[in-house]
């Protein structure tokens, strides 16, 4: 095991004295909703509840689940509130699920005799701090040093370097199209950043003895980044589990962050598909491509599309068990390869469903999910000239939402990679 880098432990000092929220006590609830959405907009806008689905500024998706969480001090009147509608409770104790989950010990603290090498199976045992994710990344090169490097696309907006893998085959660096997967994109789904993961340990470590496998890194460039938004990775490891944003100032505001899968230089302005409220989740920004990080994942897609071109590209969120095709901005408009698009995303969900029987829809992302503008899976296809462009929504459908239990990690993984097969044999 090598010794980190001091730049990975930069993420530790800078909030080293932040307190971290406590959820001991709060709920997480489900809520159906039908064409009427006062009754709960009512609930959520008195009580100031933080939603996780289905809201837009507060107001409720019309004939959707609603998940929100109820803070400890507000779960009586809540009760109160809602007496007459349907709730599902997801997290009776939101504080105790979230100490389940509990990322493992540092792999630096632990006993010489529990060290384990980063990159083995066991990995896909626990959830991990950041600096032990860029371990694992250099401890999986390392182990292949011949076909795979630790590589950075440029500093986030705090000045970590965003960190991936880029791994190839017979041909050497740089030679072949590229398949490029970005996750933890939104720093609560911290499933997504070990699911990344595992795509690129089953292929690298699969290569010298299954001829398939050796055949799909021959044929291509991979660039693996499981966490693009390391600033807000570490906010939500550190100081508040359900943080979403990166960690940017808004000069003139008391509210922080932009949501970095709003922010990307593609149909941006469209109204509807983004909050222009700054202390939402999902504010959009200034201005496209004013978050640091979406800036620097723009810049670095163009230079691989410029110099290699991209055969694939799939954005990794959760929660929604979703697989989608372009377009997010508009509902009514289709990509030129639509229909290629779809036939695709259909045999993944068939192919993921074949593992576990875990069932995912395929579908464009607007009318699939909700509108959705500055995506980059938008961007990507129609800026870049990727020829697939896609975005997963990971497990689950709203047992669990963003707190998976830890035994749920691998299942995730493994049939998160027969849907990532299933498109390495069949496109065209």
């Amino acid at each position: 095991m090598k010794l980190l880098s001091s730049f990975t432990l930069l993420g530790f000092a800078i909030v080293a004295e932040s307190a971290k929220k406590s959820y001991d006590g709060a709920k997480a609830v489900r809520i159906p909703v039908g064409e009427d959405v006062t009754p709960l907009k009512k609930v959520i806008k008195e009580l100031n509840l933080p939603v996780w689905k289905s809201a837009k500024d507060g107001v409720p998706c019309a004939y959707s689940n609603v998940d929100l969480v109820v803070p400890a001090d507000k779960v009586s009147e809540f009760d109160k509130m809602t007496a007459n509608m349907d709730t599902k409770v997801m997290h009776e104790d939101l504080g105790a699920s979230i100490a389940a989950e509990e990322t493992a010990p540092p792999v630096s603290s632990r006993v010489p005799a529990t060290k384990l090498a980063a990159a083995n199976l066991t990995w896909f045992n626990a959830y991990h701090d950041y600096a032990d994710h860029l371990q694992f990344l250099s401890d999986l090169a390392a182990m292949y040093p011949t076909r795979a490097k630790v590589v950075t696309m440029g500093a986030s907006d705090e000045g970590r370097q965003i960190t991936g893998i880029h791994f190839w085959g017979s041909s050497g660096p740089g030679i072949k199209p590229a398949v490029v997967l970005y996750s933890t994109v939104h720093a609560r789904e911290w499933i997504t950043t070990v699911t990344n993961e595992y795509m690129a340990y089953h292929l690298l470590t699969n290569y010298d003895s299954d001829p398939e496998i050796r055949g799909f890194v021959d044929q291509y460039d991979y660039y693996i980044y499981p966490v693009v938004n390391p600033d807000g990775f570490v906010y939500s490891q550190t100081t508040d589990r359900f943080w979403r944003k990166n960690r940017q100032v808004l000069p003139s505001s008391t509210c922080v962050g932009r949501d970095l899968n709003r922010n990307w230089a593609f149909h941006w302005e469209v109204e509807g598909g983004a909050s222009i409220i700054p202390c939402e989740d999902d504010y959009k920004g200034l201005e496209a491509g004013d978050a640091t990080e979406t800036r620097v994942m723009m810049e670095y897609t163009n230079n691989i599309a410029a110099t290699q071109g991209v055969q694939l590209y799939i954005d990794i969120h959760s929660y929604a068990q979703l697989f989608m095709t372009p377009y997010g901005f508009s509902c009514e408009d289709e990509p030129t390869n639509g229909a290629v698009l779809h036939d695709l995303a259909v045999g993944v969900v068939n192919a993921i469903s074949a593992v576990y029987g875990t069932s995912y829809t395929a579908g464009p992302v607007c009318p699939t999910i909700y509108p959705v503008t500055g995506a980059s899976v938008d961007y990507v296809n129609d800026v870049t000239n990727a020829k697939y462009s896609f975005t997963i929504e990971l497990r689950d459908t709203g047992e669990n939402g963003f707190v998976l239990p830890v035994e749920e990690i691998m299942p995730t993984a493994i049939e998160t990679w027969a849907g990532l097969r299933y498109l390495l044999l069949n496109m065209p």
